[in-house]
């Protein structure tokens, strides 16, 4: 057996290489695959129909519909991706499907593929011309787009970024908490979406007041999340454009969840100005990015989203901790830090001096 392959020493002595094959380059040029395959699964709810026992293919197209090809082709290769395990002609969920993929499941993550398959793959298919002219396939974040984009699929991210939310809701236990009885303490969720962040607060803290803002499209979804959750009484909303709508002030804590992203260099540190009026003295901004390291090597997800950024924005892009922290620095505030939490992203802290 030839040594390069086996990783044996050669002549030298130095341990040789191994052998340089094109099988992870292949792998990858399949990589659209799954993600279109588990979006397929979903909406033909395969995964809610296997939920609770084990069914065969005439089962399953007995109970969704779908063409009985189509279904054994799909099933298989969820099979292969370990998503679905088969006994003879029975196929049945794994821990990981039954977990994740059921619809009814509190902790649901299909959504995020009815989104890449329905509303992202598009854009990235025009990727070519994209980078030839340096302009989106379509701008999601303007006020023509941004609305009925984001209506969409901000329900189906509320799940993902729950988890990371109730972390900062432990992390900020002492900030959220009145100095004085009957004292209000207020959050701003910019960019609020189905409103992850400050019900999280809200649901840590009786203290807590939540004021959201997000096109007017899009708040009545965070509204009804609110109080589906018993906090309508403690959830308004601001309506509007995140530069051109009135913070107001004095919040405590303000969070801007998955946003700078999409507004690019320029827009973020203005925005990041902007939020530090409207903290009382001593509150704290949170950001949730996707940050690649500093040297901008990886990792590879932070990597691609920036990719997402560029087919879909004018402006947007991934920024690192270094960058962010400089910017929130130059906006007035003080020891910018990582909070490591259970979401898509590590969050960024920061304060607004006392004086």
């Amino acid at each position: 057996m030839d040594s390069a392959s086996t990783g044996e020493r050669n002549d030298s002595g130095a341990k040789a290489q191994p052998a340089l094959t094109p099988q992870r380059i292949m792998e990858i040029a399949w990589g659209f695959g799954p993600p279109l395959v588990i979006g397929a699964a979903i909406r033909h709810r395969i995964f809610d129909v296997l939920s609770g026992e084990a069914k065969d293919v005439d089962q399953v197209a007995a109970e969704t519909g779908a063409s009985h090809r189509g279904l054994r082709t799909i099933m298989d290769a969820l099979v292969g991706l370990g998503l679905l395990k088969r006994q003879g002609s029975q196929y049945e969920l794994t821990p990981e499907s039954d977990a994740f993929l059921v619809s009814t499941r509190a902790e649901f993550r299909g959504g995020m593929f009815r989104h890449l398959a329905r509303m992202m793959i598009p854009l990235w298919l025009e990727l070519d011309e994209v980078v030839k002219n340096g302009k989106p396939a379509k701008s999601v974040n303007r006020e023509s787009t941004g609305p009925e984009f984001f209506r969409q699929f901000v329900e189906d991210l509320f799940p993902m970024n729950y988890p990371g939310a109730l972390a900062l809701a432990r992390e900020l236990s002492q900030t959220l908490r009145p100095s004085r009885a009957g004292e209000q303490v207020k959050v701003l969720d910019l960019a609020a979406g189905a409103g992850v962040w400050g019900i999280a607060l809200a649901e840590s803290s009786p203290a807590v007041h939540v004021t959201a803002l997000d096109f007017p499209q899009v708040t009545p979804i965070a509204r009804q999340m609110a109080a589906r959750r018993g906090l309508a009484d403690r959830y308004s909303t601001i309506e509007g454009e995140l530069l051109k709508a009135d913070f107001g002030s004095g919040y405590r804590v303000a969070t801007l969840g998955h946003i700078l992203h999409s507004e690019g260099e320029a827009k973020s540190r203005m925005l990041l100005r902007k939020v530090f009026d409207a903290l009382a003295p001593g509150g704290t901004i949170v950001v949730a990015e996707f940050m690649p390291d500093d040297d901008r090597n990886g990792p590879p997800m932070p990597l691609l989203f920036a990719v997402n950024m560029l087919v879909a924005t004018d402006e947007g892009a991934t920024f690192t901790f270094a960058q962010i922290s400089n910017w929130l620095r130059e906006a007035g505030f003080q020891n910018p830090r990582q909070l490591q939490a259970p979401a898509p992203s590590p969050l960024v802290l920061a304060d607004k001096p006392m004086k």
